[in-house]
């Protein structure tokens, strides 16, 4: 797998792993139960900044070659060489492009998608709509998958927030009222969950909180 295309690919990546690893105490993860094979659509809530950069680095774990559409792609162009293509506001032709060229990599190239259903960041908890693009691309690539991905953030032990990533079970697409039900629920399995960190693996290491980087204790005689 080839996600990170060329010395831009990579720097682009080590940018996302040290801007992961600088912003949050730890990123944790349940990991998928079931081997999965593209295409697929991993289809994901949108209540943080950080779920691309997230998503990059649990896709790259699983060794999954993915696109990701990006509204605010044109800030940012270098995120073409990790898999970003440009879907930018108010541009229907150019989102028809992207749609398009998503559905010929599917069918021709295995990849898999990152997609945030939703359309646009917004604050937790609640989901909103879903638009109808997962289901123009579920229906035009024979034998995808979808796989519902809940993204949780918390901060309150840590000086850092924590994030929690879980994959729920593949499925095939039946409707978007369907595809909504499943992630709601992904959503709130995750978030009854957090208080087991037996449940979690860390997929990662953060930076730790001060009084766990410079605790003086050490140096307290005995």
């Amino acid at each position: 797998m080839n996600q990170e295309e060329g010395i831009i690919g990579k720097a682009v990546g080590t940018m996302i792993r040290r801007t992961v690893k600088s912003r949050l105490r730890n990123l944790y993860w349940s990991p998928p139960t079931t081997d999965l094979e593209p295409p697929i659509i991993f289809y994901v809530n949108h209540h943080g900044w950080l779920d691309g950069y997230l998503m990059f680095q649990a896709l790259t774990k699983l060794d999954i070659r993915f696109l990701d559409w990006i509204e605010e792609f044109d800030a940012f162009p270098l995120f073409s060489k990790v898999g970003g293509m440009r879907f930018a506001k108010g541009d229907l032709i150019g989102r028809a492009k992207t749609v398009r060229t998503t559905i010929k990599k599917m069918r021709g190239e295995n990849y898999s998608l990152v997609l945030f259903p939703e359309g646009i960041l917004h604050q937790p908890p609640i989901l909103l709509p879903f638009g109808r693009s997962l289901e123009v691309v579920a229906k035009k690539v024979t034998g995808l998958k979808l796989v519902p991905v809940a993204i949780y953030y918390e901060l309150s032990m840590h000086e850092r927030p924590e994030a929690w990533v879980g994959f729920g079970e593949p499925h095939h697409f039946e409707s978007m009222t369907h595809c909504e039900n499943i992630l709601r629920q992904q959503l709130e399995s995750l978030r009854a969950s957090v208080g087991n960190q037996d449940s979690f693996e860390v997929l990662t290491k953060g930076t730790p909180s001060v009084n766990e980087r410079m605790s003086m204790k050490r140096f307290r005689k005995q």
